[in-house]
């Protein structure tokens, strides 16, 4: 399978941008997507993930409440609405898509990244 992450942008703090992740190839094998991110220094943090065929959704705590993850069957694509942005928000955002089954946050349970995108929000 192929991810390939979009939306990203610069934004000012408090504003909202929409990130998409497209698949392509063996969607089938896919049981879950999720997003993460990268800040300049820092290790890759888990952002968000949802099923692909169930409602099950898991988000990190310092986005709950700002950042809603969504997809779209019809398209092959996941969605991550992004609201409130905050400077701290800024990273390089990937997809992967869940190796097994259930949703969790570590990295090491994701394949098929994506290239990413940059979200730079500005104070």
């Amino acid at each position: 399978v192929q991810l390939q992450a979009s939306g990203g942008g610069l934004v000012q703090a408090g504003g909202s941008l929409r990130l998409s992740c497209a698949a392509s190839g063996r969607t089938s094998s896919i049981s879950g997507l999720g997003w993460f991110r990268q800040a300049p220094g820092k290790e890759r943090q888990f952002v968000s993930a949802i099923e692909w065929m169930g409602d099950n959704t898991l988000y990190e705590d310092s986005v709950k409440g700002r950042f809603t993850i969504s997809r779209d069957y019809d398209k092959n694509t996941v969605y991550l609405q992004m609201n409130t942005l905050k400077p701290e928000d800024t990273a390089v955002y990937y997809c992967a898509r869940r190796k097994g089954y259930g949703l969790v946050p570590a990295e090491r349970y994701y394949d098929s990244w994506g290239q990413g995108t940059q979200v730079t929000v500005s104070s």
